[in-house]
Protein backbone atom coordinates (compact mmCIF):
# COMPACT_ATOMS: atom_id res chain seq x y z
CA UNK A 1 0.00 0.00 0.00
CA UNK A 2 2.75 2.06 0.03
CA UNK A 3 2.21 5.59 -2.09
CA UNK A 4 4.58 6.45 -4.93
CA UNK A 5 7.58 8.14 -4.09
CA UNK A 6 7.37 6.99 -0.20
CA UNK A 7 9.31 4.97 1.73
CA UNK A 8 9.30 3.15 4.77
CA UNK A 9 9.78 5.93 7.15
CA UNK A 10 12.03 2.95 9.22
CA UNK A 11 14.82 2.63 6.55
CA UNK A 12 18.03 3.97 8.23
CA UNK A 13 18.94 4.73 11.47
CA UNK A 14 16.17 5.49 13.79
CA UNK A 15 18.52 7.44 16.13
CA UNK A 16 19.26 9.85 13.37
CA UNK A 17 16.76 12.66 15.04
CA UNK A 18 16.87 12.13 18.93
CA UNK A 19 14.77 14.46 19.53
CA UNK A 20 12.37 13.64 16.75
CA UNK A 21 12.90 10.07 16.18
CA UNK A 22 10.50 8.38 13.70
CA UNK A 23 7.78 6.18 14.27
CA UNK A 24 8.03 2.15 14.71
CA UNK A 25 5.80 1.32 11.69
CA UNK A 26 6.52 -2.93 12.72
CA UNK A 27 5.65 -1.89 16.41
CA UNK A 28 2.72 -0.10 15.73
CA UNK A 29 1.38 -2.77 13.56
CA UNK A 30 1.53 -5.23 16.34
CA UNK A 31 -0.09 -3.11 19.01
CA UNK A 32 -2.86 -2.13 16.53
CA UNK A 33 -3.54 -4.58 13.67
CA UNK A 34 -5.58 -7.57 15.11
CA UNK A 35 -8.16 -9.90 14.11
CA UNK A 36 -11.46 -9.10 14.19
CA UNK A 37 -10.49 -5.87 14.76
CA UNK A 38 -10.78 -2.36 12.51
CA UNK A 39 -7.62 -1.94 11.84
CA UNK A 40 -6.50 -3.81 8.72
CA UNK A 41 -2.90 -2.58 8.12
CA UNK A 42 -0.58 0.36 9.08
CA UNK A 43 1.50 1.73 6.55
CA UNK A 44 4.64 4.62 7.73
CA UNK A 45 6.23 6.39 4.83
CA UNK A 46 8.86 9.22 4.84
CA UNK A 47 7.53 11.58 3.20
CA UNK A 48 4.70 12.00 0.54
CA UNK A 49 2.58 14.69 -0.51
CA UNK A 50 -0.45 14.42 1.32
CA UNK A 51 -1.68 10.71 2.71
CA UNK A 52 -5.26 11.89 2.26
CA UNK A 53 -4.71 12.18 -1.51
CA UNK A 54 -2.48 8.66 -1.37
CA UNK A 55 -5.32 7.11 0.13
CA UNK A 56 -7.80 8.32 -1.75
CA UNK A 57 -6.19 6.92 -4.96
CA UNK A 58 -5.80 3.56 -3.64
CA UNK A 59 -9.19 3.42 -2.27
CA UNK A 60 -10.11 4.59 -5.92
CA UNK A 61 -7.88 1.84 -7.99
CA UNK A 62 -9.50 -0.68 -5.15
CA UNK A 63 -6.20 -1.05 -3.18
CA UNK A 64 -7.31 -0.15 0.01
CA UNK A 65 -8.98 -2.00 2.94
CA UNK A 66 -11.34 -0.73 5.36
CA UNK A 67 -9.50 0.05 8.37
CA UNK A 68 -6.26 0.89 6.40
CA UNK A 69 -4.20 3.12 8.06
CA UNK A 70 -1.45 5.45 6.37
CA UNK A 71 0.66 7.83 8.15
CA UNK A 72 3.46 10.25 7.00
CA UNK A 73 6.52 11.70 8.71
CA UNK A 74 6.50 14.52 6.58
CA UNK A 75 3.52 15.73 4.10
CA UNK A 76 4.63 17.90 1.44
CA UNK A 77 1.20 19.19 0.18
CA UNK A 78 -0.60 18.86 3.22
CA UNK A 79 -4.39 20.08 3.18
CA UNK A 80 -7.06 21.17 5.18
CA UNK A 81 -10.54 22.57 5.16
CA UNK A 82 -11.29 24.68 1.61
CA UNK A 83 -8.03 23.77 0.93
CA UNK A 84 -5.55 25.36 3.33
CA UNK A 85 -1.71 24.33 3.69
CA UNK A 86 -0.97 22.60 6.63
CA UNK A 87 3.19 22.20 6.81
CA UNK A 88 5.28 21.23 9.76
CA UNK A 89 8.55 19.80 10.35
CA UNK A 90 9.39 16.56 9.68
CA UNK A 91 8.77 13.77 12.56
CA UNK A 92 7.02 17.21 14.01
CA UNK A 93 3.49 15.86 14.29
CA UNK A 94 1.00 13.16 14.01
CA UNK A 95 0.33 12.98 10.10
CA UNK A 96 -2.37 10.09 9.00
CA UNK A 97 -5.39 8.68 7.32
CA UNK A 98 -8.11 6.37 7.72
CA UNK A 99 -10.41 4.53 5.50
CA UNK A 100 -13.39 3.93 6.43
CA UNK A 101 -16.47 1.84 4.75
CA UNK A 102 -19.34 2.26 7.19
CA UNK A 103 -21.49 0.46 4.78
CA UNK A 104 -24.23 -0.51 7.64
CA UNK A 105 -24.65 2.86 8.05
CA UNK A 106 -26.97 5.50 5.34
CA UNK A 107 -24.96 7.81 3.74
CA UNK A 108 -26.98 10.76 5.45
CA UNK A 109 -25.41 9.87 8.51
CA UNK A 110 -21.68 10.56 7.11
CA UNK A 111 -21.55 13.90 7.85
CA UNK A 112 -20.78 12.58 11.50
CA UNK A 113 -17.71 10.81 10.82
CA UNK A 114 -15.05 14.01 10.92
CA UNK A 115 -17.14 15.12 14.24
CA UNK A 116 -16.33 11.20 15.25
CA UNK A 117 -12.99 11.69 14.57
CA UNK A 118 -13.13 15.14 16.37
CA UNK A 119 -13.59 13.26 19.65
CA UNK A 120 -11.45 10.06 18.99
CA UNK A 121 -8.82 12.30 18.72
CA UNK A 122 -9.31 14.49 21.86
CA UNK A 123 -10.22 11.36 24.28
CA UNK A 124 -6.51 9.89 22.41
CA UNK A 125 -4.38 12.97 23.00
CA UNK A 126 -6.22 13.54 26.61
CA UNK A 127 -5.03 10.39 27.77
CA UNK A 128 -2.21 9.91 26.27
CA UNK A 129 -0.49 13.67 26.30
CA UNK A 130 -2.77 15.08 29.61
CA UNK A 131 -3.11 17.99 27.47
CA UNK A 132 -6.88 19.16 27.96
CA UNK A 133 -7.90 19.16 24.53
CA UNK A 134 -11.71 21.35 23.12
CA UNK A 135 -13.47 20.90 19.69
CA UNK A 136 -13.91 24.10 18.08
CA UNK A 137 -16.77 23.14 14.90
CA UNK A 138 -16.32 21.07 12.88
CA UNK A 139 -12.78 20.02 12.92
CA UNK A 140 -10.53 21.39 14.77
CA UNK A 141 -8.49 20.61 17.92
CA UNK A 142 -7.96 23.37 20.36
CA UNK A 143 -5.51 23.46 23.29
CA UNK A 144 -4.44 26.40 25.31
CA UNK A 145 -1.29 27.83 25.27
CA UNK A 146 -0.77 30.75 28.07
CA UNK A 147 -3.93 31.15 28.55
CA UNK A 148 -4.85 31.94 25.23
CA UNK A 149 -6.78 28.56 23.10
CA UNK A 150 -4.87 27.85 19.70
CA UNK A 151 -5.77 25.33 17.15
CA UNK A 152 -2.85 22.08 17.56
CA UNK A 153 -4.81 19.81 14.79
CA UNK A 154 -7.52 19.45 12.28
CA UNK A 155 -9.45 16.37 10.65
CA UNK A 156 -10.13 16.18 6.71
CA UNK A 157 -12.91 14.05 5.47
CA UNK A 158 -13.41 13.43 1.59
CA UNK A 159 -15.33 10.78 0.00
CA UNK A 160 -13.39 7.71 -2.05
CA UNK A 161 -14.84 4.96 -3.62
CA UNK A 162 -17.54 3.59 -1.44
CA UNK A 163 -15.79 5.38 1.56
CA UNK A 164 -14.40 7.96 3.26
CA UNK A 165 -10.73 9.04 3.85
CA UNK A 166 -10.77 11.50 6.75
CA UNK A 167 -7.20 12.84 7.27
CA UNK A 168 -5.56 14.15 10.63
CA UNK A 169 -3.00 16.20 11.38
CA UNK A 170 -1.62 17.23 15.19
CA UNK A 171 0.92 19.24 15.60
CA UNK A 172 3.46 17.06 19.03
CA UNK A 173 6.83 18.94 19.19
CA UNK A 174 6.45 22.42 17.29
CA UNK A 175 8.00 25.15 18.99
CA UNK A 176 7.13 28.57 18.82
CA UNK A 177 9.60 29.68 16.24
CA UNK A 178 8.22 26.84 14.15
CA UNK A 179 4.34 27.48 14.25
CA UNK A 180 3.01 28.19 11.16
CA UNK A 181 0.95 30.94 12.22
CA UNK A 182 0.99 32.98 15.53
CA UNK A 183 -2.12 31.54 16.62
CA UNK A 184 -1.46 27.98 16.31
CA UNK A 185 -0.28 26.00 19.00
CA UNK A 186 1.04 21.87 19.59
CA UNK A 187 0.97 19.76 22.29
CA UNK A 188 4.43 20.38 23.56
CA UNK A 189 3.49 24.45 24.48
CA UNK A 190 0.41 23.29 25.76
CA UNK A 191 2.68 21.49 28.59
CA UNK A 192 2.13 17.78 27.67
CA UNK A 193 3.57 15.11 29.72
CA UNK A 194 4.16 12.90 27.11
CA UNK A 195 4.98 14.10 23.38
CA UNK A 196 6.19 10.51 22.07
CA UNK A 197 4.43 9.76 18.93
CA UNK A 198 4.12 6.44 18.94
CA UNK A 199 2.10 5.74 21.73
CA UNK A 200 -0.07 9.41 20.69
CA UNK A 201 -1.03 7.26 17.44
CA UNK A 202 -2.03 4.42 19.20
CA UNK A 203 -4.18 5.95 21.54
CA UNK A 204 -6.21 8.14 19.06
CA UNK A 205 -6.64 5.11 16.88
CA UNK A 206 -7.55 2.72 19.56
CA UNK A 207 -10.19 5.57 20.27
CA UNK A 208 -11.06 5.94 16.89
CA UNK A 209 -12.02 2.15 16.58
CA UNK A 210 -13.96 2.20 20.08
CA UNK A 211 -16.28 5.29 18.96
CA UNK A 212 -16.33 4.24 14.95
CA UNK A 213 -17.67 0.92 16.27
CA UNK A 214 -20.47 2.27 18.53
CA UNK A 215 -21.75 4.69 16.22
CA UNK A 216 -21.42 1.63 13.15
CA UNK A 217 -23.36 -0.41 15.61
CA UNK A 218 -26.14 2.16 16.47
CA UNK A 219 -26.67 2.67 12.51
CA UNK A 220 -25.67 6.19 12.48
CA UNK A 221 -27.33 7.32 15.03
CA UNK A 222 -25.30 9.70 16.68
CA UNK A 223 -27.69 10.35 19.67
CA UNK A 224 -28.08 6.90 20.88
CA UNK A 225 -24.54 5.80 20.81
CA UNK A 226 -23.56 8.57 22.44
CA UNK A 227 -21.67 10.56 20.17
CA UNK A 228 -23.60 13.85 20.25
CA UNK A 229 -23.99 14.30 23.63
CA UNK A 230 -19.98 13.91 23.86
CA UNK A 231 -19.21 16.04 20.94
CA UNK A 232 -21.42 18.72 22.26
CA UNK A 233 -19.64 18.30 26.07
CA UNK A 234 -16.08 18.87 24.23
CA UNK A 235 -16.77 21.09 21.46
CA UNK A 236 -15.60 25.08 22.63
CA UNK A 237 -17.61 26.40 19.89
CA UNK A 238 -21.20 25.82 21.77
CA UNK A 239 -22.32 28.93 23.96
CA UNK A 240 -20.01 31.77 22.29
CA UNK A 241 -21.02 34.29 19.75
CA UNK A 242 -19.79 33.14 16.49
CA UNK A 243 -19.49 34.33 12.67
CA UNK A 244 -20.21 31.79 9.91
CA UNK A 245 -18.66 32.33 6.75
CA UNK A 246 -21.13 30.44 4.26
CA UNK A 247 -20.51 29.16 0.68
CA UNK A 248 -21.60 32.16 -1.41
CA UNK A 249 -19.77 34.39 0.60
CA UNK A 250 -22.78 34.97 3.15
CA UNK A 251 -22.37 35.56 6.62
CA UNK A 252 -24.21 34.50 9.36
CA UNK A 253 -24.11 36.24 13.39
CA UNK A 254 -25.44 34.47 16.14
CA UNK A 255 -24.79 32.29 19.35
CA UNK A 256 -24.06 28.97 18.94
CA UNK A 257 -26.29 26.42 20.39
CA UNK A 258 -26.61 23.20 19.51
CA UNK A 259 -24.67 20.39 17.14
CA UNK A 260 -28.35 18.58 15.38
CA UNK A 261 -28.87 14.75 15.03
CA UNK A 262 -27.41 15.30 11.28
CA UNK A 263 -24.26 17.09 13.13
CA UNK A 264 -24.68 20.87 12.16
CA UNK A 265 -24.12 23.73 13.95
CA UNK A 266 -27.42 25.43 15.22
CA UNK A 267 -26.98 29.22 15.36
CA UNK A 268 -29.72 31.86 17.44
CA UNK A 269 -29.69 34.23 14.88
CA UNK A 270 -29.76 38.13 15.18
CA UNK A 271 -33.06 37.99 13.48
CA UNK A 272 -34.62 35.83 16.34
CA UNK A 273 -34.47 32.18 14.18
CA UNK A 274 -32.03 29.31 14.58
CA UNK A 275 -30.59 28.55 11.62
CA UNK A 276 -28.47 24.91 11.18
CA UNK A 277 -25.30 25.14 9.33
CA UNK A 278 -23.88 22.36 7.60
CA UNK A 279 -20.87 23.68 6.06
CA UNK A 280 -18.52 26.81 6.81
CA UNK A 281 -15.74 28.58 8.14
CA UNK A 282 -16.70 29.72 11.80
CA UNK A 283 -14.89 32.31 13.90
CA UNK A 284 -15.44 32.40 17.34
CA UNK A 285 -16.10 36.31 18.14
CA UNK A 286 -15.92 36.04 21.96
CA UNK A 287 -14.53 33.93 24.81
CA UNK A 288 -16.86 31.53 26.30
Amino acid sequence: MTPHDASDANNGSRWSDLERPPLNAAALRRGLVREGGLWSGVEVVRRTGSTNGDLVALAAAGKAAEGAVLVAEEQSAGRGRLDRQWTAPARSGLFFSVFLRPAEVPVTHWGWLPLLTGVAVATGLSRAAGVDTALKWPNDLLVTVGGEERKAGGILAERAADGVVVGVGVNVTLRADELPVPHAGSLALAGAVSTDRDPLLRAVLRALEQWYGRWRAAGGDASACGLQETYAAGCATLGRRVRAELPGERAVFGEAVAVDGDGRLVLATEEGVREPVGAGDIVHLRPA
